[in-house]
């Protein structure tokens, strides 16, 4: 069984500004993050119905971009809500986990786009299929933190 950690909380109230750092964030059940763009239906996808109340991607996602291509995309870049370490994200999608004290389940793998591109003046979209992250829906809300423990929800 694996577990892993939450290593950084990014929101941002609209699409296209800036992603902003947080220590801890609030996650609504069915609505999204506290402020963030798809919780106020302000996000460049929230037209379109989709299970994206709350993104995550995988630290060693951006380490490999630096590491294979030598592109280094800070994490306030990859437009993302919440970065982890060593948590599967693909194998993630239809399960349910746990962060912190926060139950989420796997909607689908997220698909990058080329604002990627632009915002960051790379090409780490097409580097990034496959990898570009796990949009989820939020099944039980509440406090988030960084260090939180992300695990799989127990069987019965």
């Amino acid at each position: 069984m694996w577990q892993g950690h939450l290593l950084e909380i990014h929101t941002t109230a609209a699409a296209r500004q800036a992603m902003q750092a947080h220590p801890q964030a609030r996650l609504i059940a069915g609505k999204g993050i506290e402020g963030d763009r798809y919780a106020l239906d302000s996000g460049t996808y929230s037209p379109f119905p989709d299970i994206r109340e709350v993104t995550l991607i995988e630290i060693e996602t951006i380490e490999a971009l630096a590491r294979d291509h030598g592109i280094h995309l800070a994490t306030d870049k990859h437009r993302r809500n919440l970065t982890t370490r060593a948590v599967p994200l693909n194998h993630l999608v239809g399960k349910r986990f746990w962060v912190g004290s926060v139950l989420l389940e796997g909607g689908r793998l997220n698909t990058p786009c080329k604002y990627l591109d632009l915002i960051t003046g790379q090409t780490v979209c097409d580097l990034m299929q496959h990898r570009s992250g796990l949009n989820c829906k939020i099944v039980l809300g509440g406090q988030i933190g960084l260090g939180d423990i992300i695990r799989p929800q127990a069987t019965a």
